[in-house]
């Protein structure tokens, strides 16, 4: 049980603190360019090409790591009270998830092409999100074979696979938010030299 929390809570951790996307030298860089007209500045963003390599290795690991705790959720879970009825509400879920995770999204994300890629990771989201509805069902139910404690956890689980899973396809470039003009506020200045 121990050694299960153990995992459960590192590979939390993992999915919430990702290494991918944050600094210039991976996939997302920007430069900056001040354009005037008419006393009017202007920044316009540049975006450079994704690195597919360490999307690749990050996605990857994210995508077969959440599969791996997926299973071992559902079999804790039905070891706990093994009976038909559980089997199918804690493994077939888990099992369904783990194969979408391992035999569709996780190729599709380490195959480096960009396409490919950004195909695996929305598969990989919308799992994710599935996964965290099925998890709060069970926690919502008013009857469990098995410890309630743990679907908690496994929502929190899914929760930090959507958040992972859809901020690698923004911040990789692969899906653009939109975004608005914002008028310029005149702020007043002050000298504040001695």
């Amino acid at each position: 049980m121990k050694n299960f929390v153990v995992i459960l809570l590192l590979s939390v951790a993992s999915c919430i603190w990702p290494t991918s996307g944050f600094t210039p030298s991976t996939s997302w860089a920007v430069s900056r360019r001040q354009e005037t007209n008419a006393g009017r500045s202007t920044q316009s963003l540049h975006a450079t090409v994704p690195d597919l390599d360490t999307i690749a290795l990050v996605a990857g690991q994210e995508n077969y790591g959440l599969a791996v705790v997926l299973m071992g959720e559902a079999f804790w879970s039905f070891a706990k009270a093994p009976s038909v009825d559980h089997g199918v509400k804690t493994l077939v879920p888990a099992t369904l998830a783990a194969v979408l995770l391992g035999v569709v999204s996780g190729p599709m994300v380490t195959s480096g092409d960009a396409d490919s890629v950004a195909t695996g990771l929305w598969i990989a989201t919308a799992v994710s999100t599935a996964m965290g509805g099925a998890y709060l069902a069970r926690c919502l139910a008013p009857y469990s074979p098995s410890p309630k404690e743990i679907p908690a956890l496994g929502v929190l689980v899914a929760l930090a696979g959507f958040f992972s899973f859809s901020q690698n396809l923004v911040v990789d470039g692969f899906v653009t938010l939109p975004s608005i003009p914002l008028p310029s506020i005149p702020m007043p200045t002050s000298d504040l030299s001695f």
